[in-house]
Protein backbone atom coordinates (compact mmCIF):
# COMPACT_ATOMS: atom_id res chain seq x y z
CA UNK A 1 0.00 0.00 0.00
CA UNK A 2 2.51 2.37 0.58
CA UNK A 3 4.62 1.56 -2.83
CA UNK A 4 0.84 3.14 -4.18
CA UNK A 5 0.97 5.78 -2.04
CA UNK A 6 4.33 6.27 -3.68
CA UNK A 7 3.47 6.20 -6.80
CA UNK A 8 1.21 8.54 -6.19
CA UNK A 9 3.01 11.25 -4.54
CA UNK A 10 6.05 10.71 -7.24
CA UNK A 11 3.40 11.14 -10.56
CA UNK A 12 1.37 14.26 -8.44
CA UNK A 13 5.26 15.90 -7.90
CA UNK A 14 6.54 15.16 -11.04
CA UNK A 15 3.71 15.47 -13.38
CA UNK A 16 5.68 13.46 -16.02
CA UNK A 17 3.61 10.62 -17.81
CA UNK A 18 7.24 9.24 -18.59
CA UNK A 19 8.48 9.01 -14.98
CA UNK A 20 5.21 8.12 -13.68
CA UNK A 21 5.68 4.76 -15.90
CA UNK A 22 8.70 3.88 -15.10
CA UNK A 23 8.16 4.17 -11.55
CA UNK A 24 5.17 1.91 -11.89
CA UNK A 25 6.77 -0.35 -14.33
CA UNK A 26 9.97 -0.81 -11.47
CA UNK A 27 6.87 -1.55 -8.80
CA UNK A 28 5.62 -4.19 -11.41
CA UNK A 29 9.06 -6.01 -11.71
CA UNK A 30 9.71 -5.48 -7.73
CA UNK A 31 6.59 -6.96 -7.20
CA UNK A 32 7.17 -10.09 -9.83
CA UNK A 33 10.36 -11.01 -6.97
CA UNK A 34 8.12 -10.58 -4.28
CA UNK A 35 6.10 -13.94 -3.25
CA UNK A 36 3.13 -14.29 -5.14
CA UNK A 37 -0.02 -12.58 -2.43
CA UNK A 38 -3.59 -13.76 -3.47
CA UNK A 39 -4.94 -11.79 -5.49
CA UNK A 40 -8.09 -10.52 -4.98
CA UNK A 41 -10.52 -8.87 -7.60
CA UNK A 42 -11.14 -5.08 -8.00
CA UNK A 43 -13.50 -3.19 -9.37
CA UNK A 44 -11.40 -2.65 -12.56
CA UNK A 45 -11.29 -6.15 -13.61
CA UNK A 46 -13.38 -7.91 -16.03
CA UNK A 47 -13.89 -4.81 -18.91
CA UNK A 48 -13.24 -7.48 -21.68
CA UNK A 49 -16.55 -6.55 -23.98
CA UNK A 50 -15.09 -4.65 -26.25
CA UNK A 51 -16.82 -2.78 -28.78
CA UNK A 52 -16.67 0.05 -31.01
CA UNK A 53 -18.71 2.75 -32.39
CA UNK A 54 -18.82 6.10 -33.04
CA UNK A 55 -21.19 9.02 -30.98
CA UNK A 56 -22.84 12.14 -32.17
CA UNK A 57 -22.53 15.47 -29.69
CA UNK A 58 -24.66 18.03 -29.17
CA UNK A 59 -23.78 19.85 -31.92
CA UNK A 60 -24.34 17.83 -34.23
CA UNK A 61 -20.67 16.46 -34.80
CA UNK A 62 -19.68 12.83 -34.92
CA UNK A 63 -16.55 11.40 -33.05
CA UNK A 64 -14.86 8.28 -33.12
CA UNK A 65 -15.66 5.60 -33.67
CA UNK A 66 -14.57 5.33 -29.45
CA UNK A 67 -13.37 1.63 -27.82
CA UNK A 68 -15.61 0.64 -25.31
CA UNK A 69 -14.26 -1.69 -22.92
CA UNK A 70 -17.54 -3.07 -20.74
CA UNK A 71 -18.24 -5.50 -17.97
CA UNK A 72 -21.86 -6.73 -16.90
CA UNK A 73 -22.30 -5.66 -13.08
CA UNK A 74 -25.33 -6.73 -12.12
CA UNK A 75 -28.33 -8.11 -14.59
CA UNK A 76 -29.76 -4.65 -15.29
CA UNK A 77 -26.35 -2.88 -16.18
CA UNK A 78 -23.50 -3.59 -17.92
CA UNK A 79 -21.03 -0.42 -17.44
CA UNK A 80 -18.07 0.82 -19.77
CA UNK A 81 -14.74 2.52 -20.09
CA UNK A 82 -14.60 4.25 -23.71
CA UNK A 83 -11.25 5.07 -24.72
CA UNK A 84 -10.31 7.05 -28.23
CA UNK A 85 -7.87 5.01 -29.16
CA UNK A 86 -6.39 1.62 -28.02
CA UNK A 87 -3.34 2.66 -27.08
CA UNK A 88 -2.02 1.14 -24.16
CA UNK A 89 -1.97 4.79 -22.31
CA UNK A 90 -5.28 6.41 -24.16
CA UNK A 91 -6.68 9.03 -22.06
CA UNK A 92 -10.30 7.52 -20.22
CA UNK A 93 -12.59 9.75 -22.04
CA UNK A 94 -16.23 8.68 -21.23
CA UNK A 95 -18.73 6.35 -19.35
CA UNK A 96 -21.63 4.22 -20.80
CA UNK A 97 -24.04 2.76 -19.20
CA UNK A 98 -25.68 -0.02 -20.25
CA UNK A 99 -29.38 0.05 -18.66
CA UNK A 100 -32.03 -2.41 -18.98
CA UNK A 101 -34.65 -1.15 -20.70
CA UNK A 102 -37.02 -2.65 -18.01
CA UNK A 103 -35.21 -0.17 -15.37
CA UNK A 104 -34.37 2.64 -17.75
CA UNK A 105 -37.98 3.17 -19.17
CA UNK A 106 -40.03 2.36 -15.76
CA UNK A 107 -37.30 4.96 -13.63
CA UNK A 108 -36.33 7.71 -16.14
CA UNK A 109 -38.70 10.08 -17.44
CA UNK A 110 -39.32 10.28 -21.08
CA UNK A 111 -38.01 14.11 -21.19
CA UNK A 112 -34.99 13.11 -19.67
CA UNK A 113 -34.71 9.73 -21.52
CA UNK A 114 -34.72 11.52 -24.82
CA UNK A 115 -32.23 14.22 -23.91
CA UNK A 116 -29.69 11.70 -22.51
CA UNK A 117 -30.27 7.90 -23.28
CA UNK A 118 -30.53 6.36 -26.44
CA UNK A 119 -31.72 2.85 -27.46
CA UNK A 120 -29.20 0.09 -28.28
CA UNK A 121 -31.47 -1.45 -30.47
CA UNK A 122 -31.81 1.20 -32.70
CA UNK A 123 -27.95 2.02 -32.58
CA UNK A 124 -27.11 -1.79 -33.32
CA UNK A 125 -29.42 -1.43 -36.24
CA UNK A 126 -27.68 1.39 -38.04
CA UNK A 127 -24.70 -1.55 -38.72
CA UNK A 128 -21.97 1.94 -36.54
CA UNK A 129 -21.71 -1.12 -33.85
CA UNK A 130 -19.28 -3.19 -33.72
CA UNK A 131 -18.58 -6.24 -31.15
CA UNK A 132 -14.79 -6.53 -31.25
CA UNK A 133 -12.29 -9.84 -30.04
CA UNK A 134 -14.72 -12.81 -29.92
CA UNK A 135 -15.72 -15.45 -32.52
CA UNK A 136 -19.09 -13.75 -34.60
CA UNK A 137 -21.61 -15.99 -32.99
CA UNK A 138 -20.51 -14.80 -29.88
CA UNK A 139 -20.13 -11.28 -30.56
CA UNK A 140 -23.76 -11.61 -32.17
CA UNK A 141 -25.32 -12.84 -29.10
CA UNK A 142 -23.60 -9.85 -27.09
CA UNK A 143 -25.58 -7.51 -29.40
CA UNK A 144 -28.67 -9.39 -28.60
CA UNK A 145 -28.03 -8.65 -25.60
CA UNK A 146 -26.87 -5.00 -25.91
CA UNK A 147 -30.07 -4.41 -28.40
CA UNK A 148 -32.25 -4.98 -24.83
CA UNK A 149 -30.43 -2.10 -23.46
CA UNK A 150 -30.63 1.54 -23.21
CA UNK A 151 -27.55 3.90 -23.23
CA UNK A 152 -26.63 6.67 -21.31
CA UNK A 153 -22.79 8.23 -22.07
CA UNK A 154 -21.13 10.88 -19.76
CA UNK A 155 -18.16 12.12 -21.82
CA UNK A 156 -15.35 13.78 -19.26
CA UNK A 157 -12.52 15.00 -21.08
CA UNK A 158 -13.41 17.54 -24.22
CA UNK A 159 -11.75 16.22 -27.50
CA UNK A 160 -8.55 17.93 -28.00
CA UNK A 161 -8.27 19.41 -24.76
CA UNK A 162 -5.10 19.36 -22.25
CA UNK A 163 -7.46 18.72 -19.36
CA UNK A 164 -10.74 18.13 -18.12
CA UNK A 165 -12.42 21.45 -17.83
CA UNK A 166 -15.09 20.43 -15.67
CA UNK A 167 -17.91 20.24 -18.21
CA UNK A 168 -19.62 16.85 -18.67
CA UNK A 169 -21.29 16.19 -21.96
CA UNK A 170 -24.08 13.42 -23.12
CA UNK A 171 -23.25 11.98 -26.91
CA UNK A 172 -25.93 10.00 -28.37
CA UNK A 173 -26.01 7.23 -30.87
CA UNK A 174 -25.62 8.37 -34.81
CA UNK A 175 -28.78 6.99 -35.09
CA UNK A 176 -30.65 8.01 -32.00
CA UNK A 177 -34.23 8.53 -32.17
CA UNK A 178 -36.48 10.22 -29.57
CA UNK A 179 -39.34 8.10 -27.93
CA UNK A 180 -43.10 9.40 -27.81
CA UNK A 181 -44.49 6.49 -25.54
Amino acid sequence: MQSAIAVIGFCAAALTAAGCAETVHEMKSSSAAAPAAKAMPTPAQGYTIHVMAPHKFEDGSVHGPYHHYCKPISPEVLQCLLFESMDANALLTDIEYFVAKSVSRAHVPLETWNKYYHDHEVEIATGRVQVLDMPDAQAKEVAAIAAKTDGIIFHLWPDGAKAPNGEVGHPQSVGHKHRTE
